[in-house]
Parts: structure tokens; C-alpha cells; sequence
């Protein structure tokens, strides 16, 4: 079954019609298992190569992988093979990439209110590491609380120069997962779809507002 897959311009209101903002997104539910650790970065690889921006991938893909293990720890089953009898509708978490403006955003959904706790490990550990490396490798990241519930931690990482919607390739191959890492439809999938899209209009908006008010000057 392919991916969730979307790269468009986004017209946030009428008066954006005219000059329209440039925003390219993809997002996927997952069953919260560590296996959904290397599917992120999957999604990433295959989502940045089809936006060709393959030199952003490593960065991103570190960044998720923190991400959804914080994620999957938080809400999810942390058995390296979990039965599937163990797997709930309960057990998603939703990723999300956003390109907008000048920044490439990284962004992952989870049920758990809890907020990430930035440690700081000894030497000798062998975790714990996580939101350290988000905090060295990101320009910033923060936390978005939905109204349906859960969390969304982002981070963001600065492209340089303002993205543009590139020519996309029709031949250009689907991501494909084998279905039981793809979380079921149900209430908190609908959650984790729900919160990442609030956060992405919350955020395009945004742009938007500042862009009118340039404009304006």
C-alpha cells in the first residue's frame, strides 16, 4: 500500500490567490512499534529525494528517528517484536514533513500529553541522547498541543533558500509498506491526521500573515 503523499501550493485565504505560498507536504500513521523507527527514515529518504532535496536527508532522518522513538516509548509498545495480539487501534503515531518559506519542518503526532524530557546521559550511557541531538542539529523545536489531543513535537531546519514546487515525476515510485506498520483507521488515527494537519495550517497561516504584511511596507 503506498504512502500518504502530498506536494502542492497552499492558498490559505483568497488574498493569497494571487501570490500563492509555496508549501510542500507528506504525512503517515504508524503503528506505534520500534519498527516504525526505520519506516520514518523510509519516509523521509523517499519523501526528500521526490522533493530533491536529498541534502537535507541525513539531518532529517536523524531528527525523525529521535522523534519517533521518543513517540513510540511515550505511547506506543517498545517490545522489539510485539505480538500482534498486543497491537491495538490505540498504538499510532503520525509523521509528518512540511516544506514552507525557507525551512523544512520535521514533525511527529503522539497520543501521550507527557511532555519529552531532555536529559543529560553519562558517558558510559547508551540512551537518552535524543533530544540532545534535536536541540544540537535543529534551528529550534518545540511542542504543538492539538485541541483533539496528543502531541505534536517539530523541529525545524533551515533550507537556506525559499522552497518552490518542483516538477514531480508521475514514474516516480510509491513508497511501499508492508500494511501492518500502516496504523488502522480508527479514533486515533483520525487524532494523529487531524493534529498534524491543525499544525500545518496553524503554521502556513502564519507565513501567510507575515507574508501580507511585508507586502504591505
Amino acid at each position: 500500500m503506498p504512502a500518504d503523499y502530498q506536494g502542492r501550493r497552499a492558498d490559505v485565504t483568497a488574498n493569497d490567490a494571487v501570490n500563492p505560498i509555496p508549501l510542500l507536504a507528506a504525512a503517515l500513521r504508524l503503528t506505534a512499534v520500534p519498527t516504525a523507527v526505520a519506516v520514518s527514515r523510509m519516509f523521509v529518504r523517499h519523501t526528500l529525494s521526490r522533493w530533491q532535496m536529498e541534502e537535507q536527508t541525513d539531518t532529517a532522518a536523524l531528527i525523525m528517528s529521535e522523534l519517533v522513538t521518543n513517540a513510540v516509548r511515550a505511547s506506543g509498545i517498545t517490545e522489539t517484536e510485539p505480538k500482534s495480539w498486543q497491537i491495538t487501534a490505540e498504538h499510532v503515531i503520525g509523521i509528518q514533513l512540511r516544506a514552507l518559506e525557507a525551512s523544512l519542518f520535521v514533525e511527529v503526532w503522539d497520543r501521550s500529553e507527557g511532555e519529552p524530557v531532555k536529559k543529560n546521559p553519562t558517558l558510559e550511557a547508551t540512551s537518552g541522547r535524543g533530544l540532545l541531538l534535536v536541540d544540537a542539529l535543529a534551528k529550534r523545536w518545540n511542542i504543538y498541543r492539538s485541541p483533539v489531543g496528543g502531541k505534536v513535537v517539530w523541529a525545524e531546519l533551515p533550507l537556506g533558500v525559499p522552497v518552490e514546487s518542483p516538477p514531480f515525476d508521475q514514474d516516480h515510485a510509491p513508497l511501499i509498506l508492508h500494511p501492518s506498520i500502516r496504523a488502522p483507521r480508527g479514533p486515533v488515527e483520525d487524532q494523529a491526521r487531524t493534529a498534524l494537519f491543525e499544525h500545518l495550517m496553524e503554521t502556513t497561516a502564519s507565513v501567510a500573515a507575515a507574508s501580507r504584511g511585508n507586502d504591505a511596507i
